[in-house]
């Protein structure tokens, strides 16, 4: 359960940010929830909570039901996250990440890139070409870029956001 709930606070914090991550845990419930009471709990206004809410759905990914109040006249509105579409979320997200970091990786094993130790500016080696090997902002010259521990590195993020996805697929599939 703890780690459904990492999940859905992290696509609340992709679509919010870091400051609205609270909310993943009062929407995630078996009833809806009044919007009133999550701003309480929160502490925030009724349109700061709107507000994040709104965001989300626009996403598509939390579900409402109002209520009329029988002696203002006004509605209420009570929500719920969609916890198998902000999971599905979460997986494309992690699917495009490990996506540009396998070009990445591909990149920084075909290509030669270059740098400039003082400015610490990279280029790859047609660009570098073109400025005959010369940095614009010092005229220093360019070296040639030692790709193997950002390779380590990359491959590392690689393995880490493999790992996640496949424990979102499992996730997607309890649920």
């Amino acid at each position: 359960m703890l780690m459904l709930n990492d999940f859905l606070k992290e696509v609340v914090i992709i679509i919010v940010g870091k400051q609205a991550e609270d909310i993943a845990d009062l929407l995630h419930s078996p009833k809806y929830v009044n919007e009133f009471i999550i701003a309480k709990k929160l502490g925030i206004t009724i349109n700061q909570t709107r507000n994040i809410l709104y965001k989300i759905s626009n996403y598509g990914l939390v579900s409402f039901i109002r209520k009329k109040d029988k002696k203002k006249g006004w509605y209420t509105y009570f929500w719920k996250i969609d916890v198998i579409k902000s999971l599905d979320f979460l997986k494309n997200v992690l699917l495009k990440k490990i996506e540009q970091i396998n070009y990445q990786i591909k990149s920084r094993e075909t290509k030669q890139f270059y740098i400039c130790e003082r400015c610490n500016v990279e280029f790859n080696e047609e660009n570098a070409l073109l400025k005959d090997f010369t940095c614009n902002e010092c005229g220093g010259i360019f070296t040639m870029r030692d790709n193997t521990k950002l390779l380590r590195e990359l491959k590392r993020n690689l393995d880490k956001f493999n790992k996640k996805l496949e424990l979102v697929e499992e996730e997607i599939k309890k649920s």
